[in-house]
């Protein structure tokens, strides 16, 4: 076991170190902020917009095949870069309320979220949901209001929609010059001053910017947005909620910050405040309690798993974030899935599908580790004592289809890609035998995730999927042993029985008054809207 003595250079790495996730309705900028984050943090000196008119570029984080052709994120990227002293672990969730669960797992691995708005539509459904998911977990959540650039919804507005949609009260730390689609720049409030920007090549390249104080605004801006702005300013600073540290760091107050990502107006500001303010990687709870970033042994957690990044070496990686300790290559660990040592090899950390071979690692830090098969989601790494982290839920799908291979002869890959995305979590796979025979059912949390399975399947495994929709709309899950055999349940003739990934039986209903029948007809029966992931 590598023992850590806990020096001020240590702890000075876990100190810089800052994992967040950024959460948003579709559309709303996220893979665009994430670029410009990038841009800024010099890890790309050119950003290509998510839908860029030109075909050459793409967002660096939407690195799948579809994800270039759609224009929309359909898996979580992670990311590495420094900027002011500090090293970043960004997680580029997918908005598209499909790909939900795999952003709500992600933010098991997040210490805090940034919240994208959309300046003219507010606070959206999708925004609503992932939200709650942070208030769940507790961690801070910063706001970033974007596209200011166009016509946007009064600042003041936007507030009151946060604290009675969301329930949380908001601090600007900056503020908006121009709201029409004027927009001029950004006043910050704890300097006094005000960032005009220009150029910045459509947002491509970091913009020319000038800090100047106020006075020289007055020279510079036409006098109804600097009177405008002090006017603001003032009802601010006597009606609005100060900044408490406290409060955010517990998810009751939200620091909020006003831009525009493809323009790169307010994005540099945003990022500086943001690293000041945002926690050092957060303590985990585990089975044998609190375990803290500075413990004196590795540990860590496999987040997300996935296949083929580099489709040329169809390769596999686990995705880890890091709790405590230090991480060392060739380093040897209690891995819980398999209950046994192993080696870690070729750790890697990412800018999307580019990689760098990593020698050590930090709490805090997302690493990827070559997967020969043997991680699966939510197991626990460690060099100490023998650890379980929380378990990562799996949340129940609500459409499902009968899948089988066009091309028999390929039923070996099928079954290989299928096995595989499920292990990812992309899908669920179920198997059925009330038919006679064994049919194989793939169940997803939105419509476009089968889009995702076939593409993937074609491009990845070379094998055509064939599909039948099904009516199932909601799986449950068995709770304690049921009160008859499963196949003796009195359930209504739309109803079915399977059995999971994991071999436990579920039940399969196509509305919910199905699902009341069930309760009613078989007292004892107790079933369950989401799982625990099996602990190995």
């Amino acid at each position: 076991m590598t023992q850590l003595a806990t020096t001020k250079a240590h702890q000075k790495m876990i100190e810089k170190r800052r994992t967040f996730a950024i959460i948003s309705h579709p559309d709303a900028g996220k893979t665009t902020l994430t670029e410009k984050l990038l841009l800024y943090g010099g890890a790309i000196r050119q950003a290509g917009s998510v839908k860029a008119r030109k075909a050459e570029r793409h967002a660096t984080s939407d690195w799948m095949d579809i994800e270039k052709q759609r224009g929309i994120s359909v898996t979580t990227s992670a990311m590495q870069f420094s900027f002011g002293g500090y090293h970043i672990n960004i997680l580029d969730t997918p908005g598209h309320q499909d790909f939900s669960e795999d952003t709500y797992r992600v933010l098991v691995a997040a210490d805090a979220a940034v919240m994208l708005i959309d300046a003219a539509k507010g606070v959206e459904a999708q925004t609503i949901k992932l939200f709650k998911v942070c208030k769940m977990r507790g961690i801070p959540i910063f706001t970033f209001v974007n596209k200011m650039d166009r016509a946007a919804k009064d600042p003041f507005s936007l507030m009151e929609e946060i604290e009675n949609v969301l329930g949380m009260r908001s601090v600007p730390m900056n503020w908006p010059i121009g709201v029409d689609g004027d927009f001029q720049g950004v006043y910050i409030r704890d300097s006094e001053k005000i960032d005009l920007y220009s150029g910045g090549e459509h947002g491509a390249r970091i913009a020319a910017k000038s800090r100047i104080s106020v006075e020289e605004a007055e020279g510079r801006l036409d006098q109804h947005y600097m009177k405008r702005l002090r006017d603001e300013i003032e009802l601010l600073d006597v009606a609005g909620d100060p900044f408490d540290l406290e409060q955010v760091l517990s998810g009751n107050l939200t620091p909020m910050f006003f831009g525009s990502a493809i323009t790169n107006f307010g994005v540099e500001p945003f990022l500086e405040a943001f690293l000041s303010i945002t926690p050092k990687p957060l303590a985990r709870q585990s089975d044998q309690g609190l375990v803290k970033p500075d413990s004196d042994f590795f540990s860590g957690f496999v987040f997300k798993i996935q296949a083929n990044m580099n489709p040329a070496h169809r390769d596999r990686l686990a995705f880890i974030r890091v709790v405590s300790g230090e991480f060392q290559k060739d380093m040897n660990v209690w891995l819980s899935g398999e209950d046994k040592q192993v080696q870690l090899k070729q750790p890697q950390q990412f800018m999307a599908n580019e990689r760098e071979a990593v020698e050590t690692a930090y709490a805090g830090d997302i690493i990827g580790l070559f997967d020969p098969g043997i991680f699966h989601l939510g197991d626990t790494l460690s060099d100490g004592p023998k650890l379980k982290f929380s378990s990562i839920p799996i949340f129940a799908p609500e459409f499902f289809a009968r899948v089988r291979p066009e091309d028999s002869m390929k039923r070996k890959q099928f079954l290989k890609g299928l096995t595989q995305l499920a292990e990812e979590g992309a899908i669920q796979l179920f198997k059925r035998n009330e038919t006679g025979f064994e049919e194989l059912l793939v169940g997803v949390v939105g419509m476009l995730q089968f889009d995702v399975l076939e593409h993937r399947l074609k491009t990845e495994y070379n094998v055509t999927m064939l599909k039948d929709s099904l009516s199932f709309r909601f799986v449950r899950w068995l709770e304690g042993d049921p009160p008859v055999p499963i196949p003796d349940l009195k359930l209504t003739s739309t109803s079915g029985r399977a059995i999971d990934g994991d071999e436990r039986p579920v039940l399969l209903f196509e509305n919910e008054w199905s699902i009341r029948l069930a309760l009613e007809n078989n007292p004892g029966l107790a079933l369950t809207e989401t799982a625990s992931r099996v602990t190995y």
